[in-house]
């Protein structure tokens, strides 16, 4: 996940088309008691609004220092406060039991391993309260897009070239005259895999953020799952 120090200053232009997804997450803290907790917090887009739109403390934790600077000043720049704290989300590990623990914007695809993605839910779960949720969403892996832009480069949102490693199931993002980000896609069975391991219960799997059902047609996995009561 180094990429993201170089990917820090272009990350909200990057980011300027996912719009749907603040208001799902804003939905969800509304109903949460307790702390929110965000994982790959980034530069708070998805927090600031949350605390600002709520009231709720938020507590957002990334890995990358150059995000976390941007985060707290576009915190400071909206006059909310947003508890930013340095740390890799493979290592979750609160005192304040949560509600809610979200993972925005298919940060859990620069995960390269799935005993990577096994530890973090893990520790998500270890960091609800009986009945809270872990929330977060991942691309559905699209073969016709993946051929269409395999080994090219695309000037939207940012000039990128893009090159799959299907052997990994990995798609690694280049900025022209920037760092290289890497995503590994996970299957529906997978997401089932993990939850089932971290003792979680898939509560809702949505297609989009407007609560669309999950079809075949999907290219987004939008899961809610929850800790045990």
């Amino acid at each position: 996940m180094s990429g993201y120090e170089g990917f820090a200053p272009v990350y909200d232009e990057w980011a300027s088309d996912m719009t749907d997804d603040v208001e799902f997450y804003v939905g969800l803290a509304a109903e949460a008691d307790g702390p929110v907790v965000e994982l790959a917090v980034g530069t708070g887009r998805i927090s600031i609004p949350i605390a600002l739109r709520t009231g709720r403390q938020v507590i957002g934790i990334d890995s990358s220092p150059a995000m976390l600077a941007l985060a707290r000043e576009n915190a400071a720049g909206a006059n909310v406060e947003v508890d930013l704290r340095e740390g890799d989300m493979r290592d979750l590990d609160l005192v304040e039991a949560s509600d809610l623990v979200i993972c925005p914007y298919r940060a859990l695809l620069h995960l390269p391993t799935w005993l990577d993605r096994r530890r973090v839910f893990e520790r998500a779960t270890r960091a609800l309260r009986p009945g809270g949720r872990f929330v977060w969403n991942a691309f559905v892996f699209d073969h016709h897009y993946a051929a269409r832009y395999d080994g090219k480069w695309q000037d939207e949102p940012k000039r990128h070239f893009t090159q799959y490693a299907s052997g990994d199931n990995r798609v690694d993002i280049t900025l022209e005259g920037g760092p290289t980000l890497s995503l590994w896609w996970v299957t529906h069975s997978e997401w089932n895999g993990l939850m089932d391991v971290a003792g979680l219960e898939a509560s809702a799997l949505y297609g989009w953020f407007d609560r669309r059902p999950f079809d075949d047609a999907s290219r987004e996995f939008v899961w809610v799952a929850r800790k045990p009561a």
